[in-house]
């Protein structure tokens, strides 16, 4: 990987995030390429990478390209780049939310190997998770090198059925922005019961990264962790069963399917070919 060109078409927050990543495990920086529409985009702000504004320019002589565009852009940059590129193809990584693989590959061509990501916004502070599918075009060594770029930025893990996706999408795609509202929740409670703002917001966060951290170095399951916090007959008892009489669970499964399934929508719209 460190003696890899990788080219980012896209600058934006996630772009940033994995360039930091790579720098940070010893990629040159010069290796590292962004084109963007924006001269200066947020990827660029604090390392010394090679910039363009000309995505065909950006990608040649690259073994990697990482396509970090909107979903809504992917199409006409993939068909953009499609008459430019030269056989052996470079592996191209996409992390845009909602395409799949054989809309991409219609997109860019039979032959090109790709690898789909769906990341999430942790990997800005180096705690992502991602996971990842590839097609058949792509080897092991380029699935190794696609894994140890976003394995820059956290966790990685691979899927055996690209149709998981929607459901990672729905999980840990969106899954932040579930624990930010019941942390945003429990915080104005807190507050409405008589804490002061301060100390409710900084007793909320360290809880939450504290069970989060204990969660990811424990070698038990989540139930388990919790039946200790729950004694018998204790507050934390009655806290539980509140959550459980208010259908919590049914509610966070509801809360997945609806996630999921819009990610589902969104794919058969965005895979339709644009007149």
């Amino acid at each position: 990987m460190k003696n890899s060109v990788i080219s980012f078409i896209g600058g934006g927050n996630m772009a940033r995030s994995l360039i930091g990543g790579l720098i940070s495990n010893g990629v040159n920086p010069t290796q590292i390429r962004v084109a963007d529409v924006v001269p200066t985009p947020p990827a660029t702000a604090h390392y010394p990478i090679q910039v363009f504004t000309d995505n065909v320019k950006a990608i040649q002589d690259a073994q990697v390209v990482v396509l970090a565009v909107k979903p809504q852009q992917m199409q006409s940059v993939a068909l953009e780049l499609r008459p430019h590129l030269i056989d052996p193809a470079p592996l191209f990584i996409s992390i845009a939310a909602g395409i799949r693989l054989n809309d991409l590959s219609r997109w860019l061509g039979e032959t090109v190997p790709l690898v789909r990501v769906m990341p999430n916004t942790p990997a800005l502070v180096r705690s992502g998770a991602s996971a990842l599918f590839a097609n058949s075009q792509a080897s092991e060594l380029q699935k190794e090198l696609a894994e140890n770029i976003l394995r820059s930025v956290g966790l990685t893990l691979w899927l055996k059925d690209e149709d998981l996706m929607d459901l990672v999408t729905a999980l840990s795609g969106s899954g932040p922005a579930y624990f930010f509202l019941i942390m945003e929740l429990l915080e104005k409670a807190a507050i409405d019961l008589g804490l002061p703002p301060e100390q409710a917001s900084l007793l909320t966060i360290q809880t939450a990264f504290g069970a989060a951290k204990m969660a990811l170095e424990s070698n038990e399951d989540v139930s388990i962790l919790r039946n200790r916090v729950t004694s018998k007959g204790g507050t934390t008892e009655q806290a539980i069963k509140t959550l459980h009489d208010g259908g919590i669970e049914i509610l966070l499964k509801k809360t997945l399917i609806a996630a999921r399934d819009r990610s589902i929508q969104l794919a058969e719209e965005l895979g339709v070919d644009k007149a």
